[in-house]
Parts: C-alpha cells; sequence; structure tokens
C-alpha cells in the first residue's frame, strides 16, 4: 500500500512509533524513525531491516529544530521524498520526569518540557518538512492527540494543553494550509492503551485499553489514498472512554 512512499515517524524506537513503522515497512514505506534514545533506536531499526525493512534511524531531540533539520534533510538524501510524517514522541511531563507537586509548586521547567515535547515537537517537524510536501505537491501529516486533551489533568497540566493544541489548532491549520498543495492533516486520538501497565485501569466503555495495533490501524488508514477526502480532522480511537460517566478531575 505504501511502496516508495516515505515516511518519518518520531518517537520511533518505542510504542505507537515503533508499532507504525513496522507496519510501514511491511507495506512498503521506506521509514525514518526519529528518537531521542540512541540505543533503543539502533537496536529497533536493526530489527526492522533484519525483517526486510527499509528503515533508517537518526538521533533527534524533537525541542531542537536544528536536529528536526537534520532528520528532514536526511530522510530527502536517503529515499527523494517525504510522503508521511507520523508525530508520536511526547508524553505527560510529570510521568516522565517524576514529579507530582501540586500544579502551583511544579518547577515551571516541568511544564516547559511538557510544552517543548509536546507541542513544539510537532509543530517543528510540520514546519520542517511542509517545504518538501509543497514541492512534491503532495503529502500526510499525522499527529497524535490524547484524550486527556479533552478530560485534562490537574496536576500535568502541560500535557492536556499541547494536546488540545495539536488536536485541533495545529491539525486544522495544517490543513488549512495545506489544502492547495494536497497535502493532508489529521490526528488520531488514542485513548488507554497498553504500551504501559499502567493504562489498564484506565476506565472505557468498552471495559479495557485498547490495542497498540487498533491504534496503527487508524494511523494506517488516514496516511493511505483510502482517505484521499479526509484532512483536517481528528479521529478518536478510544473504547467511548470520553462518554464514560465520571468524577470530574479523575484519571481513573
Amino acid at each position: 500500500m505504501f511502496k516508495n512512499k516515505t515516511v518519518i515517524i518520531t518517537g520511533g524506537a518505542s510504542g505507537i512509533g515503533l508499532l507504525s513503522g513496522r507496519c510501514f515497512a511491511k507495506q512498503g514505506a521506506n521509514v525514518v524513525l526519529a528518537d531521542v534514545n540512541e540505543d533503543a533506536l539502533n537496536e529497533k531499526v536493526a530489527e526492522l531491516v533484519a525483517e526486510g525493512g527499509r528503515v533508517i534511524g537518526i538521533k533527534c531531540d524533537v525541542k531542537n529544530y536544528e536536529q528536526v533539520l537534520a532528520v528532514r534533510d536526511q530522510a530527502i538524501a536517503e529515499f527523494g521524498s517525504i510522503d508521511i510524517l507520523l508525530s508520536c514522541a511526547g508524553g505527560n511531563e510529570c510521568r516522565i520526569l517524576n514529579r507530582h507537586e501540586d500544579f502551583p509548586d511544579m518547577p515551571i521547567e516541568v511544564y516547559d518540557w511538557g510544552i517543548d515535547v509536546n507541542l513544539k515537537g510537532p509543530f517543528y517537524f510540520a514546519h520542517a518538512v511542509m517545504k518538501q510536501m509543497v514541492r512534491q505537491q503532495s503529502g500526510v501529516i499525522i499527529n497524535i492527540g490524547s484524550v486527556t486533551g479533552e478530560e485534562g489533568d490537574k496536576t500535568g497540566m502541560a500535557y492536556p494543553t499541547a494536546k488540545s493544541g495539536i488536536m485541533y489548532g495545529l491539525t486544522r491549520s495544517l490543513a488549512l494550509y495545506g489544502a492547495k498543495h494536497n497535502i493532508r492533516a489529521v490526528c488520531v486520538t488514542p485513548g488507554p492503551v497498553l504500551t504501559r501497565p499502567g493504562m489498564a485501569n484506565m476506565t472505557t466503555l468498552m471495559d479495557r485499553a485498547g490495542e497498540p495495533q487498533e491504534i496503527v490501524n487508524m494511523i494506517l488508514f488516514l496516511a493511505s489514498d483510502k482517505a484521499s477526502f479526509i484532512t483536517g480532522t481528528n479521529h478518536v480511537v478510544d473504547g467511548g472512554r470520553l462518554i464514560v460517566p465520571r468524577p470530574w478531575g479523575s484519571s481513573k
């Protein structure tokens, strides 16, 4: 389905990013995995190459625009195009940085990290690849949101703030700009997904967390020509979590 298409995936050494890379590679895509964890990145790239994929890995901190540009330039040099951008890198700043103070007591540097990774990272990559996509007169940009962008979080406030910006402001703005150039922009917004054990206990209408493949299936569809008339939209894959009544502010 993706033969001779080139996809850049941030956060590509683990979770949804890695599984997406494996699936794109199996369907004929040239895959560029970008991740800040160089050891994990090298290990996973080697696995995908051994499986027959055309895959390269590039160490990249999505907070650093110069490193973002380097990923773009190397992808073009290696494969000649950028057809799909999938921005997966991110996470709740309190969980990742292991800081759990109340909001007024949280060091602002923790929230800076959350905004930089979760909002500026996808923005930086979209900005970096857009010129190439305009040159090609084609492309698909897929952002990853979160149901937390709808629900909020009373401690890790940068995460839902960033995700809301991605789900609506960034995705819609990219779609508005890209339409005349045959460039689509969409967002996939997962609910609880079994990429880590803590997700298993989060409430959904279907009484389970999602399998990673269930999220990737939506990503693959939106990246394909089957979704050629879809742009500017947010696609929630959450097992009905957002319609489950629960106490305000609860993460359960």
